[in-house]
């Protein structure tokens, strides 16, 4: 009997992917500093006390969601960021985003209506 594996998820591969990849702060700290620009592996390195193979296999999820693409110039393989594949990740955020403003405007509302009652039904 073959069993199939059911996904309860409706996301794309590429946005749990990009997910995945955000998750580490690492991965987030190299995406940052491929924001001001390309960088080689030894310059991306440099601020982290991590080796420089760690570095590479943080390049290697990163450029697997799609999120740093390399080149190979000589010896040098500079990493760049695309940040096109994070809009899937934030287009699902935003339908959050509406959620929880809905659910602070009603307890905005809720306390608005309990600093407005009379001090009698306080005391109460």
């Amino acid at each position: 009997m073959v069993m199939e594996q059911l996904s309860y998820t409706t996301s794309p591969p590429s946005l749990d992917a990009v997910f995945a990849a955000l998750a580490d702060p690492t991965r987030r700290a190299i995406l940052s500093r491929l924001a001001d620009g390309e960088a080689s592996v030894n310059e991306i390195a440099a601020p982290f006390e991590i080796s420089q193979p760690a570095v590479s296999k943080h390049l290697k999820v990163l450029e697997r969601a799609g999120l740093v693409e390399r080149d190979v110039e000589q010896q040098r393989r500079p990493a760049r960021l695309k940040a096109e594949p994070m809009t899937a990740a934030v287009n699902w955020l935003e339908d959050f985003r509406k959620f929880w403003g809905t659910s602070f405007d009603q307890l905005d509302d809720v306390l608005t209506q309990m600093k407005n009652e009379p001090k009698e039904k306080k005391d109460e």
